[in-house]
Formats: structure tokens, sequence, C-alpha cells
């Protein structure tokens, strides 16, 4: 155990390294000056966030993900499908409540739409999409078809939202899509996944467990937009928060402690009790399994806990001023000086780590880590980028959403589906607790500086959504570039044949 932790430590450390070398180096420049209290503060929230990111994914090793697997194992092998659907929509909804980032979301926009109100219908949606994207493994349909219907009801509704003059509710839908795929909820659904597709079995097992969590994604943007057409016509309400430094100690500190903690607890009692009852009447694992589960959801717990609670602290005040300032002194430099932040920041997510080592063993080394990394680094890059030029130019969500989408389902029909799952998978995932503590109020600083705070919803929201949809197409285009390689292989190879002389060929009698 003390092994695995300190090589989680060191991966956690190498991860954090780059996003704290480069907010120091800026805060050195006249892009970005840092007063000397923020780069201390950050320094240490740094600290503390690598130990969180560390205990979280030895804890989602050891506890979060076999808990995915066995319910998934265990409830597929009874061969009842109606339990199986059951418990995976319980699952969905019970997690989606729980999920800490969801609350914050409901808090933004309590003005207009009933928190309690959003979270449960945000939770139905995702339990919804839960079950049939659980029923797409069992009956082997096709996850292009299903993303392609999806994706034309959110955007025939969102045609809707904005024709009834709501538009500014737009990107906070798109956004809840990525918050709501949250550390808790990623390793959960994605080795339940696993779990029902290697029960189940066949050619596409390993292939067939990935796509859950886009489908997942889904159903919060739905339920937003559903709920939005409902909404006042007053337009939202938005509290720009305190990012100040000296707001995040005393007893605001504590009150923040107190209240991270109790969000982390609930979500993780929630799928506790749960997996209790399925242990007592299904499951029935031994001790020994138990105990080490119970283990690795207190290094979740805690992991979870300091992490949220060093960003909330350290990095999304430096963030908040980071873009502030850049926007006030240097507005041109925005785009480029996000898409470095961007590349840096997604390898400090920590579900991020859990879906690199899931595709490479059910790929068997066919997706490396490596290649993963590279390809949502240079996407997550590209969208944060895109988010800062739209907020210098002051043009729609939809610019991008739309050819976006456009663009990936139209690879999805070129590339090998299991690129296809994975990527669709990796746009949720990417989109974690660290991209809305530090790059939205990295953007929303820069809003302020820029277009003032009544502009924030319309143009620093939505930037979470970007994040959710590049991966879509740098992790198909790795996917397409390994299908061209392998036609200019076999054409080189028919080549070498037919042109091979006579003297070459050997016949046999």
């Amino acid at each position: 155990m003390r092994k695995a932790l300190f090589s989680k430590l060191w991966e956690a450390f190498i991860s954090v390294m780059p996003v704290m070398a480069l907010v120091l180096v800026i805060s050195f420049t006249p892009l970005a000056p840092l007063t000397w209290l923020e780069r201390i503060v950050f320094m240490i929230c740094s600290v503390f966030l690598v130990i969180g990111i560390g205990l979280f994914n030895l804890g989602a090793d050891i506890a979060m993900s076999p808990i995915g697997r066995h319910i998934g194992e265990g409830v597929t092998k009874s061969g009842r499908l109606g339990v199986l659907v059951l418990i995976c929509f319980l699952m969905g909804v019970l997690i989606t409540v729980a999920e800490p980032d969801l609350s914050v979301l409901a808090d933004q926009i309590s003005a207009v739409i009933n928190p309690a109100l959003l979270v449960v219908t945000v939770g139905l949606g995702v339990g919804l999409f839960l079950v049939i994207a659980v029923v797409r493994i069992i009956t082997r349909t096709d996850l292009t078809a299903l993303l392609l219907f999806s994706y034309m009801v959110l955007f025939a509704f969102a045609a809707v939202l904005i024709s009834s003059g709501k538009k500014s509710f737009l990107p906070l839908a798109f956004d809840s899509g990525g918050v709501t795929t949250g550390p808790i909820t990623v390793p959960f659904i994605m080795a339940l996944g696993l779990g029902i597709a290697q029960t189940i079995g066949g050619r596409n097992a390993g292939q067939n467990s990935f796509g859950l969590i886009s489908l997942c994604s889904a159903g919060p943007v739905l339920a937003v937009l559903l709920l939005s057409l409902g909404a006042g016509s007053g337009g939202i309400h938005y509290p720009l928060p305190d990012y100040s430094i000296s707001a995040s100690f005393g007893h605001s500190f504590w009150l923040l402690m107190g209240e991270t903690v109790w969000e982390v607890a609930k979500s993780l009692l929630l799928v506790a009790l749960f997996f209790a009852g399925l242990q007592i009447f299904a499951l029935h694992l031994p001790s020994q399994k138990l105990l080490q589960i119970v283990f690795g959801m207190l290094f979740t717990f805690a992991g979870l806990v300091i992490f949220l609670v060093a960003v909330a602290v350290g990095y999304m005040p430096v963030g908040y001023s980071i873009g502030q300032s850049v926007a006030l002194g240097f507005p041109s430099v925005l785009p480029v000086l996000a898409f470095v932040m961007g590349m840096v920041v997604v390898l400090a997510e920590p579900a991020v780590h859990v879906l690199n080592q899931q595709v490479e063993e059910v790929t068997d080394g066919a997706v490396t880590k490596r290649q993963m990394t590279i390809a949502l680094s240079i996407g997550v890059g590209i969208s944060i980028g895109l988010s800062f030029i739209r907020l210098l130019f002051g043009f729609s969500l939809l610019y991008y959403l739309i050819p976006g989408y456009l663009i990936s389902l139209g690879l999805s029909f070129f590339v090998p589906k299991l690129y296809t799952a994975i990527a669709f998978d990796s746009g949720g995932v990417a989109s974690g607790p660290l991209t809305s503590s530090f790059i939205l109020p990295m953007t929303i600083g820069a809003c302020v500086a820029l277009r003032g705070a009544n502009a924030v919803l319309d143009f620093a929201f939505g930037v979470v959504a970007l994040v959710a949809m590049t991966p879509l197409i740098t992790i198909q285009t790795l996917g397409f570039r390994s299908v061209v390689s392998d036609y200019v292989r076999e054409k080189a190879a028919v080549r070498r044949i037919l042109s091979a002389d006579d003297a070459q060929i050997i016949y046999f009698r």
C-alpha cells in the first residue's frame, strides 16, 4: 500500500508541476504580476493538490473502480435485465445528486430555477441516459447512432431556447454536461460499464465498455435546456464571487472546509450505502475485498476534500487574477496564454488518470497513456484558446458547438468504433473540477475586465462545454491517423508484391 501511495503521489507531482511552474513564471512577468501572498498561498495549495490527487487516484483504484466493476459483474450475472436497469438508474440519480460540482451550478442560477428542482431533474437525466448506455452494451447497439440522435435532440432544444429569447441559459446548459461527470461519477460509471461488458463478453467487449460517460453527459444538458424553457424571462442572476485571497482565510476557510467535507461525505455515503445493500442481497464479496474497499473509500474522501479545498483557496483566486491582469494589459495575448494553460491544466485533472489507465488496459496498449495525454492536452488547450477568442470578439457559443460536433460525429463514421467511444468519454472526463475551479475563474476575470460582470454568463460560461468538445476531435483524429497509416502500409505491400519480378517468385509443385 505504501509503495502504491508513493507512486500515486509521484504521478500527481509530475502532473501538477507544469501548472505550478507556468503560473509562477507568469507571476514574475508584466503579464500577470501576483503578490507574494498570492504566490505563497498558490505554492502551498499546489503541495496539497499533489497530496489530494495522489490520495484520490489511489482510492479510485482500490475502491471506486472495484465497486462499479463488482456491481456491473454481479448484477449482470444474475441475468435479470429489469434489476440491472433499475440499479443503474438509481445509481445514476444518487451519484449525480450528490456530485459537489452540480450543487455549485444549481446555486448560480437559483434566482430563476429552483436549485432542488434542477439537481433532481439533472439526476433523473443522468439516470435515464445511464440506463440507455447500459442497454446499448447489452444489445450491442452502435454508439455513433445514439450519439448522433442525442445531439440532434440537444441542438433542436437549443434552437427553441434561442428563439424564446433565453440564449443566456445556453452556455450554462452545455457546461452542465461536463460539470456533472465529476471525480466521483467518472471512476464508478467507467468501471460499471467495464464490468457489464466483460461479463457479457463478445468480440468487442473492451470497446463496448466505453461510451457511458459520453451518453451520461448529454442528460444534464437536456435537463437544463428543458428547465430553462420554463424559467423566467428576466435573465439569470449570477452573483460574482469574491476571488480575493483574503476571502479564503479566517471564518470563510473553515466554512469552506466544512461545506466541502459535507458534500464529499454525502456523495461517498450514498455510494457506500447502495453498495452495502447490494453486498447483502446480491454480491456477497469476501471480507478481505470489503476491507480494501473501505480503505479505498477513506483515501478517496481525504483526497477529494484536500483537492477541492486547495483549488478553492489557492487556484480560483490566482486564476481570476491572471485572467483579469492579462485582459487589462495584454488582451491579444489571452488566446495564446489560454492554449498553453489548458495543455498543462488537464494533466492535473484527477479523473483523467483514471480514464487513461483504463484505456491502456482495455486496448492492451494499442492506445497508450502517453497518446491519450498528448491528445487530451492539445484538445483542451485548443478549446480554452477558442473560448478566449470568443470572449474577445463576442460571438455565440453555437458558432463553435455546431461545427465542432458535426466534425466529431462525422469522424465517427471513418475511425474505429473504439476511438469514437474513448473520445466521447474523454470529453466529459477532461472537463473536471480543476477546469471549473481554475480555468473558469480565469475566464471570468478576463470577461469582467473586458466586458463587465453582466456579460459573464454569456461569454465566460461555455468554456467547460468547449473543453468537453475538442477532445472528441483530437482523439478521433488519432484514430483516423491509424486508419490512414494502415491503408498506406497495405497499399505499399501490394505494390511490392505486384512489382516483384518472376525470378523472385517461388513455384511449389
